[in-house]
């Protein structure tokens, strides 16, 4: 290489060709011809393999992931730790099925995951494949235990696609156009949003559930939970206000409630603690985590109190659930995010919210910043003097990342989130936040 030639960095994106190049472009149109239409992209990247943060396409174009595959590639791709884990436990023992079996490991994740929960225990544990299998069980294990059947849920909120999960879910209309009647018994309540546009009602949601839902069409003894997550992910990247959850907590308490945590895109260090209850200081009951459990193996878990988790044998089961490959994956996951990675998702977070800090006031498309840790949502709008949502902007800015190897997606109406492996490095956020600078210059040219 002369002295001249620039250094290309392993650790940042390169691109080779005009995206998508021609090899991503044939597997696109074979895509395109079997898969489901229902899946959503929202630009043509096609992964061939990945490492850290970043990942690499047939052409050889390398991205910055700032995605971790939708939240799930907590200690980044191809951890080198978990690569082993994988291959040493596939040598061993594949599947044997946790529900009618016993195996070593299924155990220990249940007692590691128990003795890291949020709250003073004893706690136990049922494992399964997803995040929407992790809220099945709960809605289940929350009517079987209280003897009620009807749920509170929150505006913006994501909890599954299954047809009890999707009954919670209030995020996208789109997510729920077409499927007919969803389980009944199921009321929202707005979720506090303190970036709300000006005109959105402010009302406290707790208050509100108080004084609209139990006063008009809901008895409170009639409610077996309350489904919450502590940072709302696809409602926006919404931290909600300190005293939200333990109001919320409290109100649970008043009524004979469970109250439960959807931790399933929050969990597991994104928010730069292991779990984003410990930020405000509030035990659930029963709480849900998946995503990035495994660092990309399919692997969820619904945590409970011990004295509630108390149903009868072949009450609620899972043949894939808790398998050995994506637990032995999960074990060392625990690991890294307990012994490093929760840190440095603290770390790195706040420096990104330090420079995102002043982007409000130097950029007239963006209208908030926020978050937690790895877990930071910004707020596109019209112009700053009426905030109006501008999602066609947010939809624009992450088209112009991608063209310049940066992979964001959105959040809720306007809003990208950033949510890159809990690796991630200070050079690796100013790269990306150099990007989107770049990109957000362009806009007002």
């Amino acid at each position: 290489m002369s002295s001249s030639t620039p250094l290309v960095r392993r650790d940042l994106p390169h691109l080779l060709t005009p995206l998508p190049g021609p090899r991503a472009q044939a597997i696109i149109a074979r895509d395109q011809k079997v898969l489901s239409p229902s899946y959503t992209r929202s630009y043509p990247l096609v992964a061939d393999h990945g490492e850290g943060a970043i990942i690499e396409d047939p052409d050889g174009n390398r991205f910055l992931d700032f995605n971790a595959g939708i939240a799930v590639a907590s200690t980044g791709h191809c951890h080198p730790e978990v690569v082993d884990a994988i291959q040493r436990q596939a040598a061993r023992l594949i599947h044997m099925s946790g529900t009618d079996f016993y195996y070593e490991n299924m155990v220990e994740l249940a007692e590691k995951l128990a003795a890291s929960a949020p709250g003073p225990g004893p706690w136990r544990v049922y494992f399964g494949n997803s995040g929407t299998e992790a809220v099945e069980a709960a809605m289940k294990l929350a009517r079987y235990h209280t003897g009620r059947e009807k749920f509170i849920a929150f505006y913006g909120s994501f909890h599954g696609r299954t047809m009890g999960s999707l009954s919670l879910t209030a995020s996208k209309v789109v997510q729920r156009r077409g499927f007919g009647t969803l389980l009944p018994g199921v009321y929202h309540a707005p979720y506090p949003n303190p970036y709300r546009q000006p005109g959105e009602d402010g009302t406290c949601s707790v208050r509100w559930i108080e004084e609209q839902l139990f006063r008009t069409v809901l008895a409170p003894e009639d409610v077996a939970a309350i489904f919450v997550e502590p940072v709302q992910g696809e409602g926006g990247y919404i931290v909600p206000p300190p005293a939200f959850l333990r109001e919320l907590r409290a109100l649970a308490d008043r009524h004979g409630i469970l109250l439960v945590f959807d931790e399933v895109q929050c969990g597991m260090g994104r928010t730069g603690r292991l779990w984003a209850a410990s930020h405000f200081g509030v035990t659930p009951d029963i709480f849900t985590t998946a995503k990035g459990l495994a660092s990309g193996l399919p692997l969820s878990a619904c945590i409970a109190k011990a004295d509630i988790m108390q149903w009868r044998p072949g009450a609620h089961a899972s043949t894939f659930g808790g398998n050995p490959v994506a637990v032995e994956s999960a074990l060392v996951t625990l690991s890294l995010v307990q012994r490093e990675l929760a840190a440095n998702a603290g770390r790195v977070g706040a420096h990104i919210l330090e420079r995102l800090r002043t982007w409000p006031v130097r950029f007239p498309n963006v209208g908030d910043v926020r978050g937690l840790g790895l877990m930071i949502g910004i707020e596109l709008v019209k112009d700053q003097s009426t905030k109006e949502r501008a999602p066609e902007v947010r939809d624009l800015l992450e088209q112009m990342a991608f063209e310049r190897g940066l992979l964001v997606l959105g959040a809720g109406a306007n809003t990208i989130r950033l949510c890159p492996p809990l690796i991630l490095t200070e050079g690796q956020a100013d790269f990306a936040l150099d990007t989107l600078e770049e990109c957000l210059q362009n806009l007002t040219r």
